[in-house]
């Protein structure tokens, strides 16, 4: 054979493009994820029970979830459940243990850099949610859900979800990347209950005491839910929420850049 049909055989030493990698790394974490049972618990079976409950027995209409018919206003705050699960808590615990076992460790002595890394576990997460909103709106439209303002709500959707993804994905990562991971899985639970029940995520901040609703109305929670509820609800592109989500991302996101480490 000779040299020149030999050429397009010839090795080429170096390191994959960057994209690809990312999109490797996007296929192992999501695989990792779907594979725990702890996950799959946080990311769809606790949201889809909390709007089966909310939609199907009535519950709805004894709680505060806003001044609309009790499925239009659940499923859009079941929603935001769903993404503050599976951005933030599952996030966090899963990377945190992975920095225990020297999973992180063994990847930083890859060609993957830290922000491929950071970018792979996002990837992740935006297909783990691609699923669940496909389930839960599936299940909402079931259950009578009748949203308003048809491409702009698909657009503000769009926007609250990327936006608040990327907040809590850096809350999580920030808080895997200073903890031990004993203390992120404490933490992590403690936030997203915490969260729950005095972040705005089931319960408009209106309702809430007014001494309260100044500060309940800056966390990211209450950006995250109000945000999909006036897309659904109200039919109008949250730019205001949106707004709020991209500056706690930028925030966040910057402090990870500086504290996050390999081991």
């Amino acid at each position: 054979m000779s040299s020149a049909e030999a050429a397009p055989y010839a090795p080429r030493p170096g390191s994959a493009p960057w994209p690809r990698k990312v999109l490797a790394h996007t296929r192992m974490e999501f695989k990792l994820l779907t594979r725990n049972g702890e996950q799959l618990l946080l990311a769809l079976v606790i949201p889809l029970g909390a709007l089966v409950l909310l939609g199907a027995t009535g519950l709805g209409e004894r709680l505060p979830l806003g001044g609309g018919r009790p499925i239009d206003e659940a499923v859009p705050r079941v929603l935001a459940l769903a993404v503050l699960s599976t951005s933030f808590t599952s996030l966090a615990i899963a990377t945190g243990f992975e920095r225990r076992y020297g999973v992180i460790k063994r990847l930083g002595a890859s060609p993957l850099s830290r922000t491929g890394l950071l970018a792979g576990k996002i990837g992740a997460v935006l297909i783990v949610e691609l699923i669940q909103l496909a389930v839960l709106i599936g299940t909402g439209f079931a259950l009578g859900w009748k949203p308003v303002g048809g491409a702009e709500a698909v657009l503000g959707v769009i926007l609250t979800v990327l936006c608040g993804t990327a907040a809590f994905a850096s809350l999580g990562l920030l808080m895997a990347g200073v903890l031990r991971a004993e203390a992120t899985l404490a933490a992590a639970n403690l936030l997203y209950l915490l969260l729950l029940v005095g972040g705005a995520i089931m319960t408009p901040v209106d309702e809430y005491p007014e001494g309260m609703q100044g500060v309940v109305r800056l966390l990211p929670s209450a950006a995250l839910a109000s945000g999909l509820a006036n897309s659904t609800v109200e039919g109008v592109i949250p730019w205001a929420a949106a707004l709020s989500l991209a500056l706690w991302a930028g925030l966040l996101g910057y402090l990870v850049s500086k504290t996050f480490t390999w081991d």
